[in-house]
């Protein structure tokens, strides 16, 4: 498909599993409303069947420079690649018994919009620019640039309740096949 980016990922540094996600499983998800790039208001806590979340930290626009030292940040790279990866199996995914799909960051609707229509995604991103969901379920954050941003992890939610967490997710494009085959594995749960 289009935009589909090959990252040479031995030359990235790998995140470790430094504990940050160990409390969200089992958790139910708090009422909090989040923007999305469609333009609707979703609460995740009332979303019936399975959701899947995946939070990656910042997607940069094609003219846009990186933050400095980017690279260099364990598990910051790989939006991009992450996001395409799940556009590919998004059909599979909802046929493996997800009933929504979602990107998540900390950058505000507007920017995420052009990323959702250059990479052509057929899901919305959400938006937790002002950290309501981050602070409520205490995601697992790093600071770029000033900015405060999502270590890359991804939620499986049912009913409202964390049912799964992937965290550290790396390499990022293989995000996408990692649930997939969980959600094979627990059709039936």
């Amino acid at each position: 498909m289009k935009d589909t980016i090959v990252i040479d990922w031995s030359t990235i540094p790998k995140p470790v599993d430094d504990g940050a996600a160990n409390h969200l499983t089992g958790l139910d998800l708090p009422q909090i409303v989040l923007n999305t790039t469609s333009g609707e208001a979703v609460d995740l806590s009332q979303l019936a069947g399975r959701t899947v979340i995946y939070a990656y930290p910042w997607k940069k626009r094609p003219d846009g420079p990186l933050p400095e030292g980017w690279v260099t940040i364990p598990g910051a790279a790989g939006c991009t690649p992450q996001s395409c990866a799940f556009r590919d199996s998004a059909s599979e995914i909802r046929a493996a018994g997800a009933t929504h799909l979602f990107g998540l960051s900390t950058q505000d609707s507007a920017y995420q919009r052009e990323a959702v229509d250059r990479l052509q995604l057929p899901f919305p991103l959400l938006s937790d620019q002002h950290l309501r969901l981050t602070n409520a379920l205490s995601l697992p954050t790093f600071v770029a640039a000033g900015m405060t941003l999502l270590r890359r992890l991804t939620m499986i939610v049912n009913n409202g309740r964390i049912e799964r967490v992937f965290y550290p997710v790396f390499p990022p494009d293989r995000n996408a096949a990692d649930v997939l085959a969980w959600l094979a594995d627990h059709r039936d749960d």
